[in-house]
């Protein structure tokens, strides 16, 4: 069996980040969503628990980081293509999130990234399967 990951990530905003998010695509477990929380689908094993602030202090005695003012992780998620991290990044855009970079061209990789309405870093990238060892 896979390793599944749950990334767990406070918002301030529940319902305004489920919107977020399925403007760029993902669905949701609602088997795991309720007023305080719910699991994105990414891939068939990586999911992002998105829970709001007063659900995620449940789980950690520290404070909450503003993700706006100090970057406390960098979720990094490969894609299909150099279209596609273009894509999501303009769709991320789109609905209310932001790009902190220029897109980054290393020839058998190419990377860009976006924000998130609370100030989570979501890189993409795409590799040339053909580098890769």
């Amino acid at each position: 069996m896979a390793t599944k990951i749950f990334v767990n990530l406070p918002v301030k905003d529940l319902n305004a980040s489920i919107a977020f998010f399925t403007r760029l695509g993902y669905s949701f477990n609602q088997q795991f969503t309720d007023e305080t929380a719910t699991c994105m689908v990414i891939s068939e094993d990586i999911y992002a628990m998105l829970l709001t602030h007063e659900k995620f202090k449940m789980f950690t005695p520290k404070e909450i980081c503003d993700a706006t003012k100090s970057s406390e992780v960098l979720i990094a998620l490969s894609c299909e293509s150099r279209e596609q991290v273009d894509e999501l990044v303009a769709k991320a855009v789109a609905a209310g999130g932001s790009s902190y970079s220029k897109p980054q061209d290393h020839g058998f990789m190419y990377a860009h990234g976006y924000q998130d309405l609370d100030g989570h870093i979501w890189e993409v990238m795409w590799m040339d399967p053909s580098a890769v060892q």
